[in-house]
C-alpha cells in the first residue's frame, strides 16, 4: 500500500513540476519577445551562431536564416563582407508581402518540357515575358531579334556561352581572357573541368597571340565598377557580355545593350541569389542552340519552379517601376528603392574613408540615367578599395581586425586592393563602417 501511494504521489509532482516549466517558458518568451530581446540562439561549436538554430525576433530579421552572421555586437565580432551575396535587399521584398508570393500546385510542371518549339525548349513562356518587359521598362538591353536562354544562374550561361562558342575541330583549347581586374571565378570556372575546348589564359591588356579567342566584357565591372569596353579588338575575337551589374541602382542607365551575347541574372537585379536563375540574350540562332544543348547536357534543363518565382519577381519589379512612373502612390519603385540604399551606404563609406585618409576609392563621373530621368552616380556593389602607406596585403591586414575581404591577387592585380561587398543587411554594414573608421595605418 505505502509503495502505490508513493507511486501516485511521484507521478503527481512530476505533473505539476512539468506543468510549472511550460508556464515559465511560455512566460518568459512573453517577456522576451515584448522587450525586443532574442534568447532563443544557441551557440554552435565554433562559438559562431548555428545556421540551423538561429531565430531572430528583430525587426531587420524577423525569420530564421540560413546565412551565417558572423557580425554581432560587440568589438570583437568577424564581419564577413567577402561573398557578393545580395541579402540587402530582403528589407524591400518584406514590406512588398504577397506580390511576389507564388503557389504551385504538386500536380502541375512536373514535365522536362516547357515549349518544344522554343529553342530553348525548357524556357518558361511566363518567365520569357517578364524578362523581355522589364528590359523595356529599364531601357537596359535590346531584346528584339534576340534568342531567350535560361540558366541555373549566370554562371552556367557563361559556360554555355563558351561551349558554344569555342571550335569543337581545333587543334588547342580557344584563349579566355578578360581585362584585370576580372571577376575572380571566371579562371577557375574556365579551367574547373580542363576543358579541351577552351582555357583561361589572362589579363586581356597583355594578350597577344593570334587566333580566336574570347573576351569577356564585364560592365559595371565586379569588382572596381568601371564601365567597360573590350581591349583586345583583334579580327577572330568573340565577345560575351557579362552585365549583371547593368541596372539603375548600380550605374546609370545610358542606352539599351545592344550585343551579341548578353548574360543577366536575377541574383544581382533583384536580389533573389538563391533562386538560381538567370537569362541569356543571344543574337545568334545556332549559338543560342549550342548554349542550349551544353545546359541539357549539364542539368537537363533548369527548375521551372525557380522561373516561375523568378517570373513573379520581375512583373511585381516592372509593376512598382509603372506605378511609380504614373505617380501611384501603391508601392515604392523596387529600383528607386535600391538606388537610395546604396547611395546612402557609399556616402557612410567614403565618409569613414576620407575621416582617416588610410584607405582610397575609386571615383565615378555622374550620368544621365534615361531610367531615373535625371544625371545619377555610379554606385556599385561592390567596393575596391586600395590600402595606402606601406600596407602590401590589404586583406590580411583587414583580417586582422577580423574584416573579410577578397584580396586584388583573386581579381589579377596588386594585394594592395580588396573587394568588400556593398550588399549584406544594414547591422552587418553598418558596424563594417564604424570599424573601418577606427583604424590607423
Amino acid at each position: 500500500m505505502a509503495i502505490k501511494i508513493t507511486s501516485v504521489f511521484s507521478m503527481r509532482h512530476l505533473f505539476l513540476l512539468s506543468l510549472a516549466m511550460n508556464i515559465s517558458l511560455i512566460l518568459r518568451t512573453m517577456y522576451e519577445r515584448e522587450h525586443g530581446l532574442n534568447w532563443l540562439c544557441f551557440e554552435a561549436p565554433n562559438g559562431h551562431l548555428s545556421q540551423r538554430t538561429r531565430l531572430s525576433l528583430s525587426s531587420s530579421s524577423t525569420s530564421a536564416t540560413t546565412t551565417p552572421i558572423y557580425a554581432q555586437p560587440g568589438g570583437d565580432s568577424i564581419i564577413n563582407l567577402a561573398r557578393g551575396d545580395p541579402i540587402m535587399f530582403e528589407r524591400y521584398w518584406r514590406q512588398m508581402g504577397d506580390k511576389a508570393t507564388v503557389v504551385i500546385p504538386g500536380w502541375q510542371y512536373i514535365s522536362y518540357f516547357s515549349d518544344v518549339t522554343n529553342i530553348c525548349w525548357f524556357l518558361e513562356p511566363e518567365f520569357a515575358k517578364e524578362v523581355v518587359r522589364v528590359h523595356r521598362v529599364v531601357g537596359n538591353a535590346v531584346t528584339e531579334g534576340r534568342h531567350i536562354v535560361v540558366g541555373t544562374g549566370s554562371s552556367q550561361l557563361y559556360l554555355a556561352a563558351l561551349f558554344a562558342l569555342s571550335p569543337h575541330n581545333a587543334s588547342e583549347p580557344i584563349s579566355v581572357v578578360s581585362q584585370a581586374p576580372y571577376y575572380s571565378s571566371y579562371p577557375s570556372m574556365t579551367d574547373c573541368l580542363k576543358s579541351g575546348l577552351y582555357k583561361w589564359v589572362g589579363d586581356a591588356q597583355s594578350f597577344n597571340k593570334e587566333g580566336p579567342y574570347i573576351e569577356l566584357v564585364t560592365s559595371p565591372n565586379n569588382p572596381d565598377g568601371d564601365v567597360r569596353r573590350s581591349v583586345v579588338n583583334k579580327s577572330e575575337g568573340i565577345l560575351v557580355h557579362d552585365l549583371a551589374y547593368y541596372w539603375p541602382q548600380y550605374t546609370p542607365i545610358s542606352s539599351p545593350a545592344d550585343h551579341e551575347i548578353m548574360l543577366f541574372t536575377v541574383s544581382k537585379s533583384t536580389g533573389h541569389a538563391g533562386m538560381r536563375i538567370g537569362w541569356a540574350l543571344v543574337k545568334d540562332q545556332e549559338v543560342a542552340r549550342r548554349m542550349t544543348k551544353f545546359i541539357e547536357l549539364n542539368t537537363i534543363g533548369v527548375s521551372k519552379d525557380s522561373q516561375l518565382r523568378a517570373a513573379k519577381v520581375l512583373k511585381a519589379v516592372s509593376d512598382s517601376s509603372e506605378d511609380a512612373a504614373g505617380n501611384s502612390e501603391e508601392d515604392e519603385s523596387f529600383f528607386e528603392f535600391s538606388y537610395q540604399l546604396m547611395a546612402e551606404r557609399w556616402k557612410l563609406l567614403r565618409k569613414a574613408v576620407e575621416h582617416r585618409g588610410s584607405f582610397s576609392l575609386p571615383e565615378f563621373p555622374p550620368a544621365f540615367c534615361t531610367f531615373l530621368n535625371r544625371v545619377s552616380e555610379p554606385q556599385p556593389a561592390f567596393a575596391w578599395m586600395k590600402c595606402e602607406v606601406d600596407i602590401e596585403d590589404c586583406e590580411s591586414f583587414l583580417q586582422g581586425h577580423k574584416i573579410l575581404t577578397r584580396g586584388g591577387k583573386d581579381f589579377g592585380v596588386s594585394p594592395k586592393y580588396v573587394r568588400i561587398s556593398m550588399l549584406d543587411r544594414d547591422d552587418n554594414f553598418n558596424l563594417f563602417v564604424k570599424r573601418l573608421s577606427t583604424i590607423h595605418l
